[in-house]
């Protein structure tokens, strides 16, 4: 689970949108602060960029980069903090920025905020050095006294709120050392180099510290664990609280767990910050002490001024490692005695889990926090421990849940003991089909879920009905019934997904009627990458292009308002825009051009070269092999010459960096698949190679393809999956089918036994019933797509295989505005983009179903024999 999506579910109940949308009118959260609301002196300018507000006197012009103060505040002295710091740089025309309100504040010290970010509540911006020390120096005094989290990435400025760091005060950017667009400074000749943003502090190696910080640094080291009575041996998990360490009491050589909490910082829902919750763990564990499903308290101590919990080591692994392993629906055919011993496994586990629940009910102590990972089952299976009690409450039978797993948040209705009954509902069905983190845009999709689980487990109905009645108490859901009579059945979609086109005409309905074409940053509402990357409302895989694609290709309506709206969102293409496929300004000029709008696609086009190619990744994604397949193909579009050079002069940067990597096995190559590994090199060799007809192309897309499989290993069944050291990936985009859709066209110019035989493997790796997400390229959406389009031939590549796989693709779709939609990545919210949402479920369903078969960019649907 990625938990930087959380804090963008706040501002919207079915899609992903920015924190700093939050209505103000929202129980007063999104409200800013009113020292905000004074006016401000002639000649100041008042800008807003993402969750901050900015503000500068525009008669001041600042340096591009140098040290810059930040201060932090908690959430009751950021009021007081503010006006104080307004008060100082206002009269003295210092320009400064802050997160303008305590909504704002709270997500920036949430639990799962960024470390790097974390506590910053105010930028400072000196005009230099000099300037720098004096501000430090009286704010330092201003401040005394105020409590404030720790900025990890800064220096602390003695014992108060006010911090120190050098950084980029202009938006700058450049490519790292991994070919990824990166906020930049300039280096000690000038270069622009990145921005290195980590949560700690960092003196970039041609700049001195000024002699005023140095005491500061001093007094940063003075602390140490070295007289600790404990050896920390390994860290298990960082969060914005603190970490969670293994380590070993030197006293007794007992293996102990120590969780650290930070100070005013790591905040749950009710603003309670990490130490607080570590207290409540404390105390909820020491009144379950000997139960035999908690952890047994040893210690607690303070070291400098994070807190330290000591607590008994639990041998074991947590439930959701077991579940990966058994789940027989990543078979493409499991036997029915394999799922009878999966469901028989299921329901023993889940009584476990429910006796372990009702014991610590028992003393009064409510868990708040039961999911997968929060229960460690060890290695006989035989038994269940309850992990982080962080959130749990002893004695309040009006207790709400503060901290949750996506899958397992309990309504706001729920209280005390009745939100670990609903999580135990959730798990009931989550063992089944782990796809719970849809309640929380539609709870109606229970009732779907289990008719799913049925359909396809020897479970007893009424078993799970139980839990789906546990799960809609209070609630009616907004589906239809079905023909089953139970509510969310058979007729919980509009429409069947096989039944084309009115699937498709549903899929686009559902993508028009999400259209906000009245925004500035997005038009259809899609992944949070929409909000990270400079432009991302208008890009190909999460904005605007993708969408309008999908769109155009299906043969569905033209949507006149949406390409009028990315018509004037790159009439000035975004500052720091990427110049890649996928995330960036080539492949919006690629969909501007396909739609009739040739003259600002070759605007856009004259833009690419302002930035330096070499500096550039190979890959499809962002890289130079995406931008090289739009600059051929719009050479053939256009008649523009001069772009097919360009796009050979990518193949050569391409090549080049190619033979410069190390090979896979001397850790070269850390990705692969279509978007982001060599495969994406190797379609453009491919492409390049059917224009020139020159074969050292195809020699070219040969390596690059073998570089590929080289990170693949093969699973049980003998499906050939990415590497990815911890896991084993088979999808569209960073797995292993992305490499077979290269291989098909590849092996149509020149035969392989390697890649033959890799091929037919991969085809089994689209064969699973089940995928944790529908998207196209990180779910089922990506499968449809490879089995729709393969020509390798053989088991797996029928038409019923294909058929099956569009009927589990449906497991990830919910109604909106009673139209066929599918959830994005992570699936808290809907998405309507190509690369995680609606947008891409329909083009994939569009290559199996559609009187024309429709493709991806560059992957047009093979000659078949």
């Amino acid at each position: 689970m990625n938990k930087g999506y959380a804090v963008f579910c706040d501002a919207d109940r079915q899609f992903y949108d920015a924190p700093h949308r939050m209505p103000a009118s929202s129980k007063g959260r999104g409200a800013q602060y009113a020292t905000l609301n004074r006016d401000l002196p002639e000649g100041w300018q008042r800008h807003r960029s993402g969750d901050w507000l900015a503000f500068r006197p525009l008669d001041r012009e600042l340096p591009s980069q140098g040290w810059k103060i930040h201060v932090s505040a908690c959430l009751d002295n950021a009021e007081r903090v503010l006006a104080k710091v307004w008060d100082y740089c206002v009269p003295r025309s210092v320009a400064f920025k802050c997160m303008p309100s305590r909504y704002l504040l709270h997500i920036r010290n949430a639990k799962y905020a960024d470390r790097g970010a974390s506590g910053k509540f105010l930028t400072i911006y000196p005009a230099d050095e000099e300037q720098c020390h004096r501000i430090a120096e009286e704010l330092g005094d201003l401040l005394a006294g105020e409590p404030g989290p720790y900025i990890l990435s800064d220096l602390r400025w003695g014992a108060g709120p006010v911090y120190v760091r050098y950084g980029s005060f202009t938006e700058r950017h450049c490519y790292d050392d991994k070919g990824e667009l990166r906020p930049a400074i300039e280096d000690g000749q000038g270069q622009l180099v990145p921005d290195r943003r980590e949560p700690a502090f960092r003196v970039p190696e041609w700049v001195t510290l000024p002699e005023f910080l140095q005491p500061h640094l001093d007094a940063r080291s003075a602390t140490t664990v070295t007289d600790l009575p404990y050896k920390i041996e390994r860290a298990l998990h960082f969060s914005n609280g603190g970490g969670v360490y293994v380590g070993r009491d030197l006293r007794t050589d007992q293996q102990v767990v120590l969780k650290e909490a930070r100070p005013y910082a790591g905040l749950a829902a009710d603003e309670a910050d990490a130490v607080a919750r570590l207290a409540r763990e404390r105390d909820a564990l020491q009144r379950l002490s000997g139960l035999g499903c908690a952890p047994e308290v040893l210690d607690w101590f303070t070291l400098g001024d994070h807190t330290f919990l000591v607590l008994e080591f639990i041998e074991g692994r947590p439930l959701n490692s077991f579940f990966a392993h058994r789940h027989p629906l990543i078979e493409a055919d499991p036997s029915p005695e394999r799922l009878a011993e999966y469901t028989q496994w299921a329901m023993r586990v889940h009584g476990l889990v429910a006796d372990a629940v009702k014991a610590i009910h028992s003393r009064g102590v409510v868990f708040n926090d039961l999911h997968l990972f929060n229960i460690m089952m060890s290695e006989d299976e035989s038994s269940v421990v309850l992990l982080d009690f962080e959130a749990a409450s002893v004695d309040d039978a009006s207790s709400r849940q503060v901290i949750a797993n996506p899958g397992f948040v309990a309504p706001a209705d729920r209280r005390g003991f009745d939100v670990d009954l609903y999580a135990l509902a959730c798990l009931r069905l989550a063992l089944f089909l782990p796809l719970t983190s849809l309640f929380a845009v539609d709870r109606g999709k229970a009732a779907h879920l289990a008719e799913i689980a049925a359909a396809q487990f020897p479970v007893p109905r009424d078993y799970l009905d139980e839990a789906v009645a546990e799960i809609l108490r209070g609630h009616q859901p907004a589906s239809t019934t079905g023909r089953t009579g139970r509510p969310g059945g058979a007729g919980y979609l509009p429409v069947a997904l096989g039944d084309w086109p009115h699937s498709r005409d549903s899929m686009v309905r559902a993508v028009l009627a999400s259209a906000t074409p009245d925004r500035e940053d997005r038009c259809f509402p899609g992944d949070i990458a929409q909000f990270s990357t400079a432009g991302g409302g208008t890009c190909f895989a999460y904005g605007a292009a993708g969408v309008l694609y999908a769109l155009a290709e299906t043969g569905a309506e033209r949507c006149p308002e949406a390409e009028e709206w990315l018509l004037r969102r790159t009439k000035t293409p975004t500052s720091g825009s990427p110049l890649g496929f996928y995330d960036g300004l080539s492949g919006v000029a690629w969909v501007l051009d396909r739609l009739g709008h040739r003259d600002r696609a070759l605007d856009l086009v004259d833009t690419l070269g302002t930035q330096r190619w070499q500096d550039i990744a190979p890959d499809l994604h962002s890289g130079l092999a995406g931008l090289g397949l739009a600059l051929d193909s719009l050479a053939g579009s256009t008649g523009e010459s001069s772009l097919g050079e360009r796009a050979l002069h990518c193949a050569q940067l391409v090549a080049d960096k190619l033979r410069a990597a190390a090979p896979p096995a001397e850790g070269g190559a850390p990705r692969a698949g279509l978007l982001h590994g060599d495969s994406g090199a190797a379609l453009l060799f491919l492409r390049l190679y059917e224009r020139t007809d020159d074969p050292a192309l195809l020699d070219l897309a040969a390596d690059a393809l073998r570089r590929d499989l080289a990170r693949c290993v093969r699973g049980a069944g003998g499906a050939l999956q990415v590497n990815e050291g911890w896991r084993t990936m088979p999808y569209l985009g960073a797995g292993s089918v992305g490499i077979g859709m290269v291989l098909d066209d590849f092996l149509a110019h020149r035969p392989d036994d390697e890649f033959e035989r890799a091929r037919h493997e991969i085809v089994q790796a689209a064969q699973a019933k089940f995928y944790a997400q529908p998207g196209l390229f990180r779910g089922a959406a990506g499968m449809v797509l490879h089995l729709a389009r393969t020509t390798a031939g053989g088991p797996g590549t029928h038409a019923a295989d294909l058929r099956r796989q569009i009927d589990s693709l449906a497991w990830g779709a919910v109604p909106y505005q009673g139209h066929l939609a599918f959830a994005g990545e992570q699936m808290m919210r809907l998405s309507m983009d190509l690369s995680t949402g609606t947008a891409g479920c329909l083009l994939a369903l569009g290559s199996a179903l559609h009187d024309t078969p429709v493709h991806l960019p560059f992957l047009p649907p093979p000659r078949r024999p």
